[in-house]
């Protein structure tokens, strides 16, 4: 199974698409269509209203940088956080599976998890930025 180990920049592209591409999506309409009524919905979950913009621009800037595969370390942590506190403040109380449960955002952060620690990899632009995509030697 060792020939399966020269995939794994191939694994990392498609984390990194479908992390991305989902984030995008989903912080577009926060930036583009309703950013003060986002702000304004995490300042009800009891969090400062600023951490709303944070919080929509994590996911629209956070995932566009993920998607292309640069600064994506600190792109996928600041997901990773993003989406811990989704859970904490807004689906934990609906369980895994219920209605608007922790199961999707669950499956974003630990996406993001594994960026932070593995990087984009080959197929991205961080190793083209910086080769070797900053592994310690």
């Amino acid at each position: 199974m060792r020939y399966l180990d020269r995939l794994q920049p191939l694994a990392l592209l498609v984390m990194r698409l479908a992390l991305g591409a989902v984030m995008v999506g989903h912080g577009y309409h926060k930036v583009f269509g309703g950013l003060q009524h986002h702000a304004q919905f995490v300042h009800s979950l009891g969090l400062p209203a600023w951490t709303g913009y944070l919080s929509a621009f994590a996911e629209f800037f956070g995932g566009a940088l993920v998607l292309i595969g640069l600064f994506t370390r600190a792109a996928a942590f600041a997901i990773c956080v993003d989406m811990a506190v989704a859970i904490a403040k807004v689906h934990l109380h609906n369980g895994l599976m219920g209605e608007h449960g922790y199961e999707f955002p669950l499956a974003l952060a630990a996406l993001a998890f594994a960026l932070i620690f593995f990087g984009g990899g080959a197929i991205a632009l961080d190793h083209v930025r910086a080769p070797g995509g900053g592994k310690l030697k």
